[in-house]
């Protein structure tokens, strides 16, 4: 018979009580129990940072750890970025204006490694852009237009459809 924990995580603003096992990750946790299936599974070892949500404002491979570990904490997937059901966050409108994405793979984990600067400095540079993405792998895009998409959205020029 497995062991079953119960913990409590709140994952974008809504408290959530479940009982898992101990050897559910994180991310099989929001996908399969949770349903949001914006978090994505690539390489399950940490490499690729498609899975990257942020927990406690801070990004991490959510393949890398287990959903206990995050238990009586606070998680932001990419579902959770967008102010309500339907819109589009600054930074995801900025992805899709500068042609930031092309398969879509990495870009759940982009957005959150990106969003996770903005919260950090609002006008980063491009150098800090590099830096954020530089641990997410993206074969399509070649990084410019991720960085051209950031730059947009902290601008005084960059504006959504909102």
């Amino acid at each position: 018979m497995t062991t079953q924990h119960d913990i409590e995580i709140r994952v974008n603003g809504v408290l959530q009580q479940r009982r898992v096992e101990p050897r559910t990750t994180l991310v099989d946790f929001l996908r399969d129990e949770l349903g949001l299936t914006g978090t994505h599974v690539g390489c399950e070892h940490g490499v690729c940072g498609a899975c990257t949500v942020m927990l406690d404002d801070q990004p991490v491979r959510s393949c890398c750890m287990f959903a206990v570990q995050a238990d009586a904490l606070s998680v932001t997937t990419v579902e959770g970025l967008a102010p309500e059901r339907g819109q589009l966050s600054k930074i995801q409108d900025a992805f899709c204006e500068k042609h930031a994405l092309q398969c879509g793979y990495c870009t759940p984990g982009m957005l959150i490694a990106c969003q996770s600067l903005i919260n950090r400095h609002p006008h980063p540079t491009e150098a800090q852009v590099r830096e954020a993405i530089s641990s997410n792998l993206c074969r399509c895009t070649g990084y410019q237009q991720i960085v051209d998409a950031v730059m947009h959205a902290t601008s005084p020029q960059g504006h959504t459809h909102g």
